[in-house]
């Protein structure tokens, strides 16, 4: 979790995002009956580049708090053809915490996807891991 926080620290303030290839996609993502996502900053280039690296995730997910955005995580992206393709085969894992599948039609347009949630900077007390914080919301937007 250390690795994570110290080179997502620059981007506590959201405003520097957008030189470091990020950019807000999809909205504020919530769901009726187990909290939220937040907002997703997506970095295009890292999602299509077929590597999984710990200090560069390719996608910051902040909450929205009237008009400020807090960064409360990040999210690990890689497009599954690709990874398989490369990885004989084998999905993705990083720091010992496996990869969800996502297939395709997906809600976000892209091919079939392997990612994983990791909340650096808001504690889930359903875990650091699961894609959905309680404690998230999208209220404040």
């Amino acid at each position: 979790m250390q690795i994570v926080r110290d080179a997502t620290q620059q981007f506590i303030d959201v405003n520097n995002t957008g030189a470091a290839g990020y950019g807000p996609a999809f909205g504020c993502v919530s769901g009726p009956d187990h909290g939220a996502m937040g907002i997703h900053y997506i970095n295009g280039t890292l999602v299509g580049d077929g590597d999984i690296d710990a200090q560069h995730p390719e996608a910051l997910i902040y909450e929205p708090v009237g008009n400020r955005r807090r960064l409360v995580g990040v999210e690990y992206i890689v497009i599954a053809s690709t990874w398989l393709a490369n990885h004989n085969g084998v999905p993705p894992m990083l720091e010992g915490q496996a990869f969800q599948f996502v297939g395709s039609p997906n809600r976000y347009g892209i091919p079939a996807f392997f990612e994983l949630h990791v909340w650096a900077w808001r504690d889930n007390p359903n875990g650091a891991f699961v894609d959905w914080n309680n404690k998230v919301s999208c209220e404040g937007q």
